[in-house]
């Protein structure tokens, strides 16, 4: 087809749907105006805005009862996609197939697959953002299949899925940050890795791809439902997954705000208490909301080793409050912080330095614990106070000692 008809072919179909449609007609002639002024990277991003709308309030069927976002890829993206950025062609082709999903999944990936077929033009980043969201779709397809994660298909799928998580993982780490292209890259990756781990486990598998995509990711790019899904699975993993101590980093993710008025308000309570390491305010949380938690099944299967992971926080924090030289920890002072019989703070101190969660010797004659290293975590705006404070103590010190060197550096030299 000459370029020519390329050209009448896109301009009549968005001169046909802006009379389709006329509460979409500024739309349609904006894309007219820019299609024919040749202004490919205008095009580009108005195409994207229009096909990216969560609520899918522009998506409608052409006179031919097709799909309109595919109509509008096909006869007026697709054909200049060379003059396009490869990025936004790829962010627009996978609005297009989320789009069609729910009728045709077939379609759906054809779309992202076919232009995979072009890697080389593509270029790593790009093809790491398809190959990404092809997989999300994939996942998608299988979670509404409703069939069984063990079913044939659904393990196809996600096998194909970890095969692709496990292939990009370098490339991203190649990715620097610097890059303009490199947030919308990391945010697709880290989120089809986190619904991987949603479905298949473990817990703290899924935190680390969660806490990842939060950290790439706008709230503003999430519907208010999303936001909130969002929230309760990453509390209920940083609660009940294996080794995941930094509640800090949890407590501070602000999509966890969205939690506070609704009935899952106690998860945030409950991280806000661990992160600070007070054993009381999480069992008062607990208990006020204990028929709400047996409604939450990891919850309820994981609660001695939640309850495990507070005591531990308990010491952790236990020694961050202390002074650097004072740091001796008496077993009667840290059964009495985080809540356990004395008989039980010495399996709690080797439990903590097992996990590398505190580095020190253990005086088991003297009931001792001398502590040299505590983890590094995320700190909320009082423990930062806190730190400032020691800061400002250790400063006046430092300058102290140096006065008393300046003053007796001759009568030491001259002994």
């Amino acid at each position: 087809m000459s370029t020519a008809d390329v050209t009448a072919t896109a301009l009549e179909h968005l001169e046909s749907m802006s009379t389709l449609h006329p509460d979409l007609s500024p739309q349609y002639t904006s894309l007219a105006d820019l299609y024919q002024r040749k202004l490919w990277h205008q095009l580009t991003m108005s195409t994207l805005d229009f096909v990216s709308t969560k609520d899918g309030s522009k998506l409608r069927t052409t006179g031919e009862g097709l799909n309109s976002y595919l109509a509008l890829f096909d006869k007026v993206i697709l054909p200049v996609e060379k003059k396009l950025n490869q990025l936004s062609l790829c962010r627009i082709a996978s609005c297009v197939a989320f789009s069609l999903l729910e009728k045709d999944s077939v379609a759906a990936c054809a779309i992202l697959e076919n232009l995979l077929e072009h890697k080389e033009r593509l270029g790593h980043s790009v093809a790491l953002f398809a190959e990404s969201r092809l997989g999300l779709l994939n996942l998608t397809v299988v979670g509404r299949s409703g069939e069984a994660l063990t079913s044939e298909g659904s393990v196809k799928a996600l096998e194909g899925v970890k095969e692709m998580i496990l292939k990009n993982r370098p490339v991203l780490a190649e990715l620097a940050d610097t890059e303009s292209e490199a947030a919308v890259v990391h945010s697709v990756f880290y989120e089809t890795a986190m619904t991987y781990r949603k479905a298949v486990g473990p817990p703290e598998a899924f935190y680390k791809e969660a806490i990842q995509y939060v950290a790439y990711t706008s709230l503003s790019d999430l519907s208010k439902e999303e936001q909130y899904n969002l929230a309760t699975d990453l509390s209920l993993a940083a609660l009940t997954g294996e080794g995941v101590f930094n509640f800090g980093e949890v407590v501070t993710a602000s999509c966890l705000q969205c939690l506070e008025g609704t009935d899952l308000s106690y998860l945030h309570e409950l991280l806000a208490a661990g992160a600070r390491g007070d054993v009381v305010g999480f069992q008062r949380v607990a208990d006020a909301n204990a028929a709400a938690i047996q409604l939450q099944p990891s919850l309820v299967s994981r609660a001695e080793a939640v309850k495990e992971k507070i005591t531990l926080l308990a010491l952790v924090n236990m020694v961050f409050e202390r002074p650097s030289l004072e740091r001796t920890l008496s077993f009667e002072d840290i059964a009495d912080r985080v809540g356990v019989p004395l008989d039980q703070v010495e399996w709690v101190i080797m439990r903590a330095l097992s996990l590398k969660l505190i580095k020190g010797t253990m005086d088991q004659v003297e009931q001792t614990v001398d502590v040299t290293w505590v983890m590094p975590r995320v700190l909320n705006n009082k423990q930062l106070s806190e730190l400032a404070t020691r800061f400002g103590e250790w400063a006046v010190k430092v300058s102290k000692a140096k006065d008393y060197m300046m003053e007796h550096t001759g009568a030491l030299l001259n002994q």
